[in-house]
C-alpha cells in the first residue's frame, strides 16, 4: 500500500469537490466519530441512509449514524470550499481520498486498491515522503479495521436482537416503507451506536440542516 500512495503521489488542492454530492454522497460516522459528534454537534447528525434490513413490523436497521447534508447534497460543514471543522474532522475525512476496495487487476487476481476520484481532484506525482507513506497507509487500514468491525458487530446485534423478539427480516416490507419514506412520511430507524440500538422516527426532511 506504501507503495501504491507514493507512486500516485496524490496531493489536496484545497478544491473542496471532495466534500460535495458531485463526489461523495453521504459522511459515514465510525463509533468513535459519534461519541464527538453526539457532544459537539448533536444537530448536525442522523441514522445512515441505505439501510440495511426492514423487520416485518416495518422497522428500519441500520449501522451507524452520518451526517446531515446541505440543500443541494454537500455536506453540513462545507463553506466557501474548506471545511468549518476542519481540525476537528471525523475520521473518514482524514484518510479521503485513501480508500480500501477489493478489485481485480490486468491479470485478474484480487487485491486491495486504495484511491478514490483518481483524477478527478487534487494534483498527482507529488514527491512523498516515506514517513508519510507509511502513516497514511496505518490510518487508512486503521479505519477500514473499524469500519469493518462496526458492521460486523451490528449484524450480530441484530442478530440476538431478532432472535430476542422472534423478528425477521422481510424485503416487501423493506420496499414499500422506503417509498413512503421518499413521499415524505416518517420510518422508524434503529441505528447501531456501536454497542446497542437507538430509536429514531425520521422524513427524508431531516437529513437536510
Amino acid at each position: 500500500m506504501c507503495r501504491i500512495i507514493k507512486d500516485i503521489g496524490f496531493k489536496c488542492t484545497l478544491c473542496g469537490k471532495c466534500c460535495t454530492k458531485e463526489f461523495n454522497d453521504h459522511v459515514f460516522l465510525l463509533t468513535e466519530d459519534l461519541k464527538k459528534a453526539k457532544k459537539s454537534y448533536a444537530e448536525q447528525i442522523v441514522p445512515a441512509p441505505y439501510c440495511e434490513i426492514c423487520d416485518n413490523n416495518g422497522n428500519f436497521y441500520v449501522s451507524g449514524y452520518a451526517l446531515k447534508s446541505k440543500n443541494n447534497g454537500d455536506c453540513i460543514f462545507l463553506e466557501n470550499k474548506r471545511c468549518k471543522i476542519y481540525n476537528d474532522r471525523f475520521f473518514i475525512c482524514r484518510v479521503y481520498p485513501y480508500m480500501l476496495h477489493r478489485e481485480r487487476d490486468e491479470n485478474g487476481k484480487v487485491q486491495w486498491r486504495q484511491i478514490s476520484g483518481l483524477n478527478e481532484h487534487g494534483e498527482y506525482n507529488t514527491e512523498i515522503s516515506d514517513d508519510l507513506c507509511r502513516s497514511t497507509a496505518i490510518e487508512t487500514i486503521e479505519y477500514e479495521k473499524k469500519f469493518l468491525e462496526q458492521e460486523r458487530d451490528f449484524f450480530r446485534c441484530l442478530q440476538s436482537l431478532f432472535i430476542e423478539k422472534n423478528l425477521r427480516p422481510v424485503r416487501k416490507i423493506y420496499d414499500e416503507n422506503m417509498r413512503k419514506f421518499d413521499k415524505g412520511e416518517s420510518i422508524t430507524v434503529f441505528a447501531f451506536n456501536g454497542e446497542s440500538f437507538e430509536k429514531n422516527i425520521i422524513s427524508k426532511c431531516d437529513y437536510i440542516s
